[in-house]
């Protein structure tokens, strides 16, 4: 069993006991989070298909911990006109482990 989930603009593929990483949300370690935008949700027998999203579906899942991404240089630079700026930026993400999808 599959489905596919849109979190804050993000389509992922998840099943269940599945670890994944999501933008940072707001919610507690330790708590539950539930996602009702299911895009599709899929098993051996049949496949459901949203309009946009599938109705009464709904993915749990639970809050492992919020982590930060590997640092990214943003190095920016004119010729010949003395002008050169660097920053880093490291994006931040919670991750999740997937208890049911229903």
């Amino acid at each position: 069993m599959f489905a596919v989930v849109d979190v804050a603009g993000q389509q992922l593929k998840v099943s269940p006991s599945e670890r994944i990483y999501v933008p940072r949300l707001s919610s507690n370690v330790g708590s539950a989070v539930k996602f009702d935008r299911v895009l599709l949700l899929a098993d051996d027998k049949m496949v459901k298909v949203g309009n946009p999203f599938v109705r009464n579906a709904v993915v749990e899942a639970k809050v492992l911990g919020h982590v930060k991404d590997e640092k990214v240089i943003v190095f920016k630079k004119k010729k010949r006109k003395g002008y050169r700026v660097r920053r880093g930026h490291r994006q931040q993400y919670t991750e999740v482990e997937i208890t049911s999808i229903g």
